[in-house]
Order: structure tokens, then sequence, then C-alpha cells
């Protein structure tokens, strides 16, 4: 079977959506498919066609994020219409509308949509929610990455994920590290969204009551020089080291992992590791509170009330254990032939 992917952004570029798309790309290889992945240039130098490990890429310029866009991406995707009328099965992630044209064209195409998230710290506005209906109701049929979905976007998906880990695939080693203190972890972009800067607060009212730690910050983006002028200027030792494709020896070698992303959460979760999650608005809030881990994690608002639940957990480590022991329970069977599977039916591939 022939599988045409559109996903904005993908390989070797590092997130959620692009790692989603990867591994499922990898395994419908591994099964004979023939996958093809069209993806923006995201980068200077890399190549307009590629590939890797069998998954054919190719690489469109669509230009800067104006109203010009949508035409651009229409005009790049017209030069490969032969690949769309070739392929068994078109499944968009998120950008459906690059599609949307083409729906009308080849009306007799399956075209599905994967549903990965929302648009940053934003509350969903109604072009947002129009955008989705009509992908849901110009689709075969969609997966969401989330039940929050459902709520905020009037969403009714056919299937609903949050994503995988592989459990024998994790592997790591140990760092040389400072016993005495509390090692923390960050994962994710540095934008407002993630809690950046309430991580760190809560870390500088943790200072000042004397608590000896250190933070590795896995992760870039717009905040990032205020974050660092912050630890600075209130003397936290905290080291940022941008992005890193192999996170597993990180997250191991740490007592408390800071993310709030599902992949990130995930991962920790599959190496035993007490998870603080942070948000900032009723998306977010829900994007967490409405999953089924979240009873594995901790979830806070604001630096305060992190402060608090840090507390927590140093004392009550009985209370963390089962958290940590019911969180890894949950998250093993939460592997990428599992969501496979979710595609297949939804496909109904044999």
């Amino acid at each position: 079977m022939t599988i045409l992917f559109f996903s904005r952004l993908f390989y070797p570029r590092i997130g959620g959506v692009e790692k989603h798309v990867l591994e499922i790309s990898k395994l419908l290889v591994k099964k004979g498919h023939l996958v093809t992945v069209l993806t923006e240039k995201f980068e200077r130098g890399l190549l307009d066609i590629d590939e890797i490990g069998g998954i054919k890429i190719l690489r469109i310029d669509n230009g800067k994020d104006n109203w010009f866009k949508k035409f651009r991406a229409w005009r790049n995707l017209w030069k490969y219409r032969q690949l769309i009328k070739d392929a068994d099965v078109i499944h968009a992630h998120d950008v459906f509308f690059w599609y949307l044209p083409f729906r009308f064209l080849y009306p007799s195409k399956k075209i599905f949509t994967t549903f990965h998230g929302y648009e940053g710290n934003k509350i969903p506005g109604f072009k947002s929610k129009l955008m989705h209906k009509i992908a849901e109701k110009l689709s075969k049929g969609n997966i969401c990455v989330g039940d929050f979905l459902k709520k905020w976007y009037g969403t009714r998906p056919d299937y609903v994920t949050y994503g995988a880990v592989e459990v024998s695939s994790i592997k790591y080693r140990v760092l040389s590290i400072n016993k005495n203190k509390l090692k923390f972890l960050f994962l994710g972009r540095l934008e407002k969204e993630t809690g950046i800067m309430d991580y760190l607060s809560a870390l500088k009212i943790l200072e000042k009551k004397r608590y000896k730690f250190n933070l590795i910050v896995l992760g870039d983006g717009s905040l990032r020089k205020k974050a660092e002028d912050f630890c600075l200027e209130n003397q936290i030792d905290v080291h940022f080291m941008g992005f890193i494709k192999d996170i597993n020896q990180y997250i191991g070698n740490s007592d408390f992992v800071f993310v709030s992303r599902y992949l990130g959460i995930l991962e920790a979760l599959v190496l035993k590791k007490f998870i603080f999650a942070h948000y900032n608005n009723k998306i977010k809030e829900d994007y967490l509170k409405m999953s089924p881990f979240s009873k594995f994690i901790s979830i806070s608002k604001n630096s305060e009330e992190l402060v608090k639940q840090i507390n927590v957990f140093l004392k009550d480590k009985e209370k963390k254990n089962q958290m940590v022991g019911g969180g890894f329970n949950w998250v093993i069977s939460q592997t990428w032939k599992e969501v496979l599977k979710v595609y297949s039916k939804l496909w109904r591939l044999n």
C-alpha cells in the first residue's frame, strides 16, 4: 500500500509530532508499505528529496508564516499531484488545509487527519475551531491526540491516543553526578506555554529555603535568554543544553522531571521518574487533567503551588513511589505498535 503523510515539520527536527510521524512511518515500512512524508523545509541545507530508513521525504518551501502561505503550499503541492493520485491513503497531521483544494479535485481519495494539539498558549478561537471542524467533516476519519480536543474544538474522534514509547529501546548510561543535590530536569521548548519561567521561579523559592539542587534544561525557544538571565541573577545552578536527540540518559539520571507535553511525560514515566507538570490556562489544564496518566503525576498552576507539591513528594516518598509505579505500569502498554493498530483500524488495513 502507498501511504502519503502531510506533516508541517518532520525529522531531523525534534518534536512530538515529528517523532509520532517518524515512528509510525518506520513501522509501516517494516510491514512492506511505501511511505512518503511531505513536509516543510525548516532550515537551509536540508535536501528537497531525502530518505531515512526506507521513508521517502519530500521537503517544500512554503515561505514565511503569513496569509499567503496557504497559497504557496497549494502551489507546491500541485507539483506533487501525481503523488496524491497514486497514494492509497493520504493522512494529514494537523495540516489538513494543505490538502483542502485537492479534496475536491479527487473526491474519492481516502484522506484522514490526526489532530495533535492546540495553538501554543492561546485559547482556541472561532477560526481554529472552524478549521478543525472542516478537517473533521472532509476527512474519512480522524485520530485525536488527547481527549481535551473533544471539549475545546468539538471534534468527534474515531480514536484517541496519547503517543507512545518503546520500553525495549530505552537505554541510558549512569552519569557522574553529585548525590548530595536534588537533580531536576526540564524537557520542552522554552516558551510561555511550557512554564519554564514558573519552574525557575519555584527553584528560586527552593534556593531561599536552602535546598541543594541543580537543573538541566533540554530545549530551546524564545525565552532562553530571559531564563538564562533569571538564573544568573538568582544564582540558580542550571545548565542549558539546547535540544538533545538522546534524552534517555538525562531522564534516567534525574530525580524529578519538569515536563508538560504528552510525549515527554510518557518518556519520563517509562524511566520511572516523578513528573511535575505545569499549566497556565484552562485548555492546558484540561490537556493534562483529562489524560489517563493524570493520577500518576503532579499538576500545578503556578510556582507557589509547584513548590508545595515538591515539598509534599520529598517528604512522602511512599506516595511518590506508588505514583511512579502506577505510571510505569500504565505506560509500558503504550507502544508505537499499539498506535499503529489505531491507524490500521482507521484505514481499514488487513
